[in-house]
C-alpha cells in the first residue's frame, strides 16, 4: 500500500467516523485508496418513494457520499459545486447497492469524479457525475 491510500483509507474513516448521515445509510466502506472509494449499501423499507422503488434522493445520497470520499482522500477539503445523476434502471427494497467512484480529473482548484452504482446483478442502476471546489485547506 502506498502512502497516498494510507494517507486516503485514514482521511476517508476519520470523515465517516463524523458522518452521521453516511452511517444512516447504512453506508460500508469497501475500498479507499487516493482519489477513489467504493461503498456499499442495502436498500431498507423506509427508504423507497409511493411506486416501491428507491426514492431517488435516498440513491443521490449513496452516490454523493462515496463521491465526497473520493473527492476528499488526499486529506484536502473539498466541497461539491455541481452533481447529476440518471437513473437507468429501477432500484428497490433488499437491492445491495454498490457505488464506485473515481476522480477522473482535476486542475487547480476543480476535481471532476464519476460514480457508478450497481445492484447486486451487477446491473448500473445510477450514473452520477460530480464537481468539487478543492479549498487547498488540510481536513481537521
Amino acid at each position: 500500500m502506498s502512502g497516498a491510500d494510507a494517507t486516503a483509507r485514514d482521511v476517508v474513516g476519520r470523515m465517516f467516523a463524523r458522518d452521521a448521515f453516511s452511517q444512516w445509510l447504512g453506508i460500508e466502506l469497501v475500498e479507499v485508496v487516493e482519489h477513489r472509494a467504493r461503498c456499499r449499501m442495502t436498500v431498507r423499507p423506509e427508504m423507497v418513494n409511493g411506486f416501491g422503488f428507491a426514492h431517488g434522493g435516498i440513491v443521490f445520497a449513496f452516490a454523493d457520499s462515496a463521491h465526497a470520499f473520493c473527492s476528499n482522500s488526499s486529506g484536502e477539503i473539498s466541497v461539491a459545486t455541481d452533481c447529476h445523476i440518471s437513473y437507468p434502471a429501477p432500484i428497490r427494497v433488499g437491492d445491495v447497492l454498490t457505488a464506485t467512484a473515481e476522480q477522473v480529473t482535476q486542475s487547480n482548484r476543480l476535481g471532476f469524479s464519476t460514480i457508478t452504482v450497481r445492484n447486486q446483478d451487477d446491473v448500473v442502476v445510477a450514473l452520477f457525475r460530480g464537481t468539487v471546489y478543492r479549498t487547498r485547506k488540510p481536513l481537521p
